[in-house]
């Protein structure tokens, strides 16, 4: 079983920056991928950023703004993100692949609000 446990959302006013960390426990896999999805009220859940050995994405709407970063050895992942705008506001879902059996397994963190209010 593996857990994947988020921290650091919050209120923040526009303009500013916060940091999401999310950590991997319990029978950890060698993940593929990392990254973060977000979900706002009344939206489907959306790519915010992912990171592989050989590469990193970003949504559009969050390129140069965000940085998604990955630690192989604590099994850990973290999004910085500068320059908030209200858009970003969502409930933000940590997200790690492992590949089994030829199959990609998909593991989700329990989500973080992060609320950009003025």
């Amino acid at each position: 079983q593996v857990q994947l446990v988020e921290s650091g959302g919050g209120l923040v006013q526009p303009g500013v920056s916060l940091k999401l960390s999310c950590a991997a426990s319990g029978s950890i896999l060698a993940f593929v991928a990392m990254g973060w999805y977000r979900q706002a009220p009344g939206k489907q859940r959306e790519l915010v950023a992912i990171i592989t050995s050989h590469s990193t994405n970003y949504a559009g709407s969050v390129k140069g703004r965000f940085t998604v970063s990955r630690d192989n050895a604590k099994n850990a992942v973290t999004l910085q993100m500068n320059s908030l705008k209200p858009e970003d506001t969502a409930v933000y879902y940590c997200n790690a692949k492992a590949v089994v059996a030829g199959e990609t397994w998909d593991y989700w963190g329990q989500g973080t609000q992060v609320t950009v209010s003025s």
